[in-house]
């Protein structure tokens, strides 16, 4: 099984102008090695058949993204529309600024099959492309954030996958982003 890093992953976990809350101590090329040369601790199924999630212990000083929301720390939860790329619609998103979140205990990369990707207009010369990446305290998998969900409903024309919306792990999904939040640093 061969593993590539997307060009849509690519900028979002290893930005040109690095950022805290992405993937640290880590080039590129390093981490997709590490994904080809290391097994993962566990392989978990992802939202569709297509998609596959490898859970590695993190070997970097990269911090967990998503941080529970306190009453300590809610006045520093800041929101906006944002897009993902340039060709999808800005989406409301909310996240914490100027918050210390703790070293991430695991990376569990998301994983789409190389047919998906070709289905998304994506070409591969790997079995499996990087998509994203969770960074977490435990070795389970932080919920799709709602608009993720509604958004891979919409289709591939309007950056989803064309899953249709599953109405129970949305509203799981809802539950957990009700009471956490992203931060960027």
């Amino acid at each position: 099984m061969t593993i590539v890093l997307t060009e849509f992953a690519r900028p979002r976990l290893f930005p040109r102008e690095p950022r805290r809350n992405t993937i640290q101590d880590c080039t590129p090329e390093q981490f997709e090695r590490h994904l080809n040369e290391v097994p993962p601790l566990e392989v978990l199924d992802g939202y569709a058949p297509f998609c596959k999630l490898h859970v590695h212990r993190n070997w970097t000083s990269t911090r967990c993204l998503a941080v529970p929301i306190t009453d300590e720390n809610r006045h520093l939860l800041r929101s906006d529309y944002d897009a993902r790329t340039r060709d999808e619609l800005p989406v409301l998103v909310r996240w914490f600024e100027g918050l210390e979140p703790p070293v991430a205990n695991y990376l569990i990369v998301i994983l789409y099959s190389r047919e998906q990707l070709a289905k998304e207009g994506t070409d591969i010369d790997a079995d499996w492309g990087v998509v994203g990446c969770m960074y977490t305290a435990e070795p389970v998998e932080t919920p799709m954030a709602p608009i993720t969900i509604m958004r891979n409903a919409l289709g591939v024309e309007e950056g989803g996958s064309g899953v249709p919306l599953d109405r129970e792990a949305y509203l799981r999904s809802v539950a957990f982003w009700r009471t956490h939040a992203n931060w960027r640093g």
